[in-house]
C-alpha cells in the first residue's frame, strides 16, 4: 500500500524535527489510524506526540464508551518504547500522554441558537487550541482524509463557491496539519483490518439525513465507478486550485499593504482596491476585515461587493455597516474601517438561575455543584462560600487576576497581553465577589474562587457580542 500520508507529511514539510504535534482522536477508523501512524513516525521524523479526546455529549452512554476506547488504545498502542542502535540501547521514547475535554454542546447551541454540528466544531478546536497550549504543542493534526476534502468541496459547489471554497481544505493553516488528505477513508479501514486495530462506529455517520452523509454513501461511489480514481484527481485539482487561491491572495496583500492604522481605525486610499481587477481586490476587502477582526474574515459576498461599491463610488462620505459590528465610510479618497462602539456596561445584579444582559454582552449563570470541570476563559466555575451573591460590572483600576495556575497580574495588562481592542475593554464583564475581580470574560476565573470537587458552584458562561467572538 502506498504510503500518502508520509509524502504528504514530506512534501508539505508538516512536522518539523523537533515539533509536538498534538494528535486530536475521536476513536473513529480516521484518527485511531491517524495517530497509530503518527506514533510509528515519531522516531523517523522526530517529533513528540501527544493525543486529545473531547466529549462532545451529544450520544450519552456511547460517548462515555469512545472517551474509555481512547484511553485503553493510547494506552495499549502508544507505550513507551525503547530505541536500539549498533551501540546496543538508546535513549526510550516517552509512551503518548492523553489530554481529555468534554462540554455540554447541546446547551451551548441552546444558548447561541446554532446548529449542533457548528457549535460542536466551534467547542472542539477551542479545546485543541487550549491541549496544544497546555501540551506545549506546535501543531495540531486532525483526521480529515481524501473522501472528507471531496465532500467538502461538493458541499461548496452545490451552495456556491468561490475560487477558496473549490480548491478544499489545505494541509496546513496556521497551527492545524491534515496529514490524511490525500489518503483516502478505504485505504485507511485497509491498514487497520490488516494490522487488528480496532475503532468505534458513531452511529451517526450511518444517517442519510445529514447532506455530507448522503454524498459519502450515494454520491462518491457512482462518481469513483464512473471515474476510477476520482478521489485522487480530485485531491490534485483541489492542490492546482489552492495555488491559483494562494497567487491571487499575495496580489490582494500587496494591493493593501498601504493600510495604516489610525488608533483602532484602519485607513488606505480608497484607489487601492478600486482599480484592482474584482478577483484581487474582492480578496483584498476579505483581508482587511480579518484584520479588524483578529483573523475572523467570515463574511458574505453582499458585504464584500458593498465595501468594493463603497470604494468605487463618489460619495466621499457613504457608509456602510459590516458583519461583527464594523463600520465602513468613505473619507473622501480615503476608506476608514472602525469598530462599532461597544454598549457601556454599568454594574448590575447577576441572575443567579439565568441569563444577565451586559451591554452587548449575555452572562448566564446557573447553581451547581463542581465536579472538576474544565475552567476556561468564558466558561468557568465559582465556589458560593467564597461569592456568595457575585454581581456585574466593568474593570476598574486596581483589579488583579491570578488564574489558576498562573501568576497574578492587573486586568489591564492581561487585557493587552491577550490583544482585547482598547476601545472593547471598558465594555468586558467583570463578575465582582467583594469588591474583587472574581472572573473575567476571556481571561477566566481567579484561582482564589475556584471550588474544590463536591462543592456548591456558581455556573459563569459568557457570551460574547460578533465583533469580539474568537
Amino acid at each position: 500500500m502506498s504510503d500518502r500520508m508520509e509524502q504528504l507529511i514530506r512534501e508539505h514539510r508538516l512536522i518539523p524535527p523537533g515539533s509536538t504535534v498534538l494528535c486530536a482522536v475521536s476513536g473513529g477508523a480516521d484518527s485511531v489510524y491517524l495517530l497509530h501512524r503518527l506514533y510509528g513516525l515519531r522516531r523517523e521524523l522526530d517529533f513528540t506526540l501527544v493525543a486529545a479526546h473531547y466529549d462532545h455529549r451529544l450520544r450519552g452512554a456511547e460517548s462515555t464508551q469512545d472517551a474509555k476506547f481512547v484511553e485503553e488504545f493510547v494506552r495499549l498502542c502508544c507505550p513507551a518504547e525503547r530505541l536500539y542502535t549498533p551501540q546496543g540501547p538508546g535513549k526510550e521514547l516517552p509512551g503518548v500522554a492523553l489530554i481529555t475535554g468534554s462540554g455540554d454542546v447541546a446547551g451551548e447551541a441552546a444558548r447561541l441558537r446554532q446548529g449542533l454540528e457548528e457549535t460542536a466544531r466551534q467547542m472542539r478546536y477551542a479545546f485543541l487550541q487550549q491541549a496544544a497550549e497546555q501540551a506545549g504543542a506546535d501543531l495540531i493534526a486532525t483526521a480529515h482524509n481524501a473522501s472528507d476534502n471531496a465532500e467538502t468541496v461538493l458541499l461548496h459547489l452545490g451552495r456556491g463557491s468561490g475560487l477558496r471554497g473549490l480548491a478544499g481544505m489545505p494541509p496546513k493553516r496556521g497551527n492545524l496539519i491534515r496529514p490524511l488528505l490525500t489518503t483516502s477513508r478505504e485505504e485507511i479501514e485497509t491498514y487497520l483490518r490488516y494490522r487488528g486495530l480496532p475503532w468505534r462506529e458513531d452511529a451517526t455517520n450511518r444517517d442519510d439525513a445529514y447532506a455530507r452523509n448522503r454524498l459519502r454513501h450515494q454520491v462518491l461511489p457512482v462518481l469513483e465507478d464512473l471515474f476510477p480514481g476520482f478521489l485522487s484527481r480530485m485531491g490534485q485539482t483541489c492542490a492546482h486550485l489552492r495555488e491559483d487561491e494562494d497567487y491571487l491572495s499575495s496580489l490582494a496583500a500587496q494591493a493593501v499593504a498601504c493600510a495604516r492604522r489610525e488608533g483602532e481605525d484602519l485607513i488606505l486610499p480608497a484607489a487601492a482596491l478600486a482599480d484592482q481587477p474584482q478577483s484581487v481586490a474582492i480578496r483584498g476587502a476579505r483581508m482587511l476585515i480579518g484584520s479588524m477582526r483578529a483573523g475572523n474574515d467570515n463574511c458574505a459576498a453582499p458585504h464584500l461587493e458593498g465595501l468594493l461599491e463603497l470604494c468605487r463610488g463618489s460619495d466621499p462620505s457613504a457608509r456602510l455597516d459590516l458583519p461583527g459590528g464594523l463600520t465602513a465610510r468613505r473619507r473622501y479618497e480615503e476608506l476608514v474601517l472602525s469598530r462599532s462602539a461597544p454598549t457601556p456596561l454599568s454594574p448590575r445584579e447577576l441572575n443567579l438561575a439565568g441569563e444577565t444582559r451586559a451591554g452587548d454582552w449575555r452572562v448566564q449563570c446557573l447553581p451547581g455543584t463542581y465536579q472538576g470541570e474544565r475552567q476556561s476563559p468564558l466558561d468557568c466555575w465559582l465556589a458560593q462560600n467564597k461569592a456568595p451573591m457575585p454581581t456585574l460590572r466593568p474593570r476598574r483600576t486596581g483589579d488583579t487576576l491570578a488564574p489558576p495556575g498562573r501568576h497574578g497580574k492587573s486586568v489591564k495588562k492581561w487585557m493587552i497581553d491577550t490583544k482585547i481592542p482598547a476601545c472593547c475593554r471598558d465594555a468586558i464583564p467583570v463578575v465582582d465577589a467583594g469588591g474583587k475581580a472574581a472572573a473575567v470574560a476571556f481571561l477566566g476565573p481567579h484561582r482564589d474562587f475556584v471550588p474544590q470537587k463536591g462543592q456548591l458552584s456558581w455556573h459563569i458562561t459568557f457570551v460574547p457580542p460578533d465583533y469580539l467572538a474568537r
